[in-house]
C-alpha cells in the first residue's frame, strides 16, 4: 500500500516538472524576442509591430511595443507605440494593463490629438475587467458582480464625455453608461433582496431609496419602489410604505407584487424574520427564499441585455471599425473561444 502511494507521488511530481521546460521555452523566447527587438532599427522594428498587429499576434506585440518605448522614448511613432499599445493589452483581454497604460498616456500627453481615445480605451477596459472567458456565451449576472469596476467606466465615460463631447467615441460612450447606469441599479437591488434575507430592513429601504434618488428612468426603479414598500411595512413605517406603493402603482401597474385589484401585496413580518432566523442559525449556508424578493427584469427590460452585459465594440487605434469576418466552422464549433 505504501509503495503504490510513493509511486502515485512520484508519477504526479514528474508530470507536474515535465511541465515546467515549457514555461522556461515560453520566458526564454519572450527574452529573446526582446533582444531581437532591442537590436532593429525604428523603422525595421515599427514594420514587425505592424507585422504583429495584422497577425493579431498579441504576445509579441506586447514585447515588441515595449521594446520601441524603451529604444525610442522621443522617436516619430513613440506617441502611436503607446496608443498601439493600450489597444494590444485590452485585446490580449489584459484589462489591468490596459487601464494603466491608458492612464500613463493621459499623463503624459493630456492635450495629444488621440488622448480621447485613451480615455475611451481606459472606460471600456473597466466596464469589462469583470467578464470571462465564457461570459458572452453563458449565463452569467454581471450585475451581481463587484460594482467597482463598472463605477470607474461610468466616470471615466462621463470624464471623456465632459472634456470631449465632439469625441467620436463620445456617442458610444453615451451608450455605455447608459448600461452601467443599468448595472449599477440592479447591483443595488440584489443587495436589497440580500438585506432582506438578513432582517436588514432598514439597509434593505436605503438601497430601494438609493435607486430612486439616483438611477431614475432605469429598469430597476420598479423593483426599487417595491423594495421600499415592503421594507418600510416591515419597519412599521405605514405612511412610507403607503406612498410607495401609491407610486408603484401608479407607473408601474404590471409589477409583479401587485395584485389583480393592483394592491401590494406585502410579505409578513413574522415569516421573514423566521427566515433570517435560520440564516443566522446556520451561519449563513442556508438560506431560504421565503424573504422578500424583487426582479422584475422579465417585464421592463430585455433580460439577455441585461443579465449579459454590454456588447465588446471596441474600436482600433486608428479608429476604423473592423468588418466582421465570416466565421469559420473550428470558431463555431469551439463557440468562439478559437478563432
Amino acid at each position: 500500500m505504501r509503495f503504490s502511494a510513493l509511486l502515485i507521488i512520484s508519477s504526479l511530481l514528474i508530470s507536474a516538472c515535465s511541465w515546467m521546460p515549457f514555461v522556461d521555452s515560453e520566458e526564454e523566447q519572450a527574452e529573446q524576442t526582446e533582444e531581437e527587438a532591442m537590436q532593429l532599427s525604428e523603422q525595421r522594428l515599427r514594420n514587425k509591430i505592424r507585422g504583429n498587429l495584422d497577425a493579431r499576434n498579441w504576445s509579441d506585440a506586447i514585447v515588441n511595443l515595449n521594446a520601441f518605448e524603451a529604444q525610442f522614448p522621443f522617436g516619430n511613432y513613440a506617441d502611436q507605440a503607446q496608443l498601439e499599445l493600450i489597444y494590444v493589452y485590452h485585446e490580449s483581454t489584459d484589462h489591468e494593463a490596459a487601464m494603466a497604460s491608458a492612464e500613463r498616456f493621459i499623463r503624459l500627453h493630456p492635450r495629444h490629438p488621440s488622448v480621447d481615445y485613451a480615455y475611451y480605451m481606459k472606460g471600456l477596459s473597466a466596464a469589462l475587467q469583470n467578464k470571462g472567458l465564457f461570459s458572452n456565451r453563458s449565463p452569467i449576472d454581471m450585475t451581481k458582480r463587484d460594482p467597482g469596476s463598472a463605477r470607474s467606466a461610468f466616470a471615466t465615460f462621463s470624464e471623456l464625455i465632459n472634456l470631449y463631447p465632439d469625441s467620436a467615441f463620445a456617442a458610444d460612450a453615451r451608450q455605455r453608461m447608459l448600461e452601467l447606469r443599468n448595472r449599477l441599479a440592479r447591483h443595488e437591488i440584489h443587495a436589497a433582496n440580500y438585506y432582506f434575507k438578513r432582517g436588514a430592513y432598514l439597509a434593505a429601504a436605503n438601497r430601494g431609496r438609493y435607486v430612486v434618488e439616483n438611477f431614475q428612468q432605469t429598469p430597476a426603479m420598479p423593483d426599487a419602489l417595491a423594495v421600499m414598500a415592503q421594507a418600510y411595512h416591515l419597519l412599521a413605517l405605514p405612511d412610507l410604505a403607503a406612498e410607495a406603493e401609491r407610486t408603484l402603482v401608479a407607473n408601474y401597474p404590471r409589477h409583479p407584487s401587485l395584485n389583480e385589484q393592483g394592491e401590494f401585496q406585502y410579505q409578513a413580518a413574522g415569516s421573514v424574520d423566521q427566515a433570517a432566523w435560520l440564516s443566522r442559525l446556520t451561519f449563513g449556508f442556508y438560506v431560504p427564499e421565503d424573504p422578500a424578493f424583487f426582479d422584475s427584469r422579465e417585464i421592463y427590460n430585455n433580460p439577455m441585455a441585461a443579465i449579459h452585459g454590454e456588447e465588446d465594440l471596441s474600436a482600433t487605434p486608428n479608429r476604423a471599425a473592423a468588418p466582421e469576418a465570416e466565421r469559420s466552422l473550428f470558431d463555431k464549433m469551439t463557440f468562439g473561444v478559437f478563432n
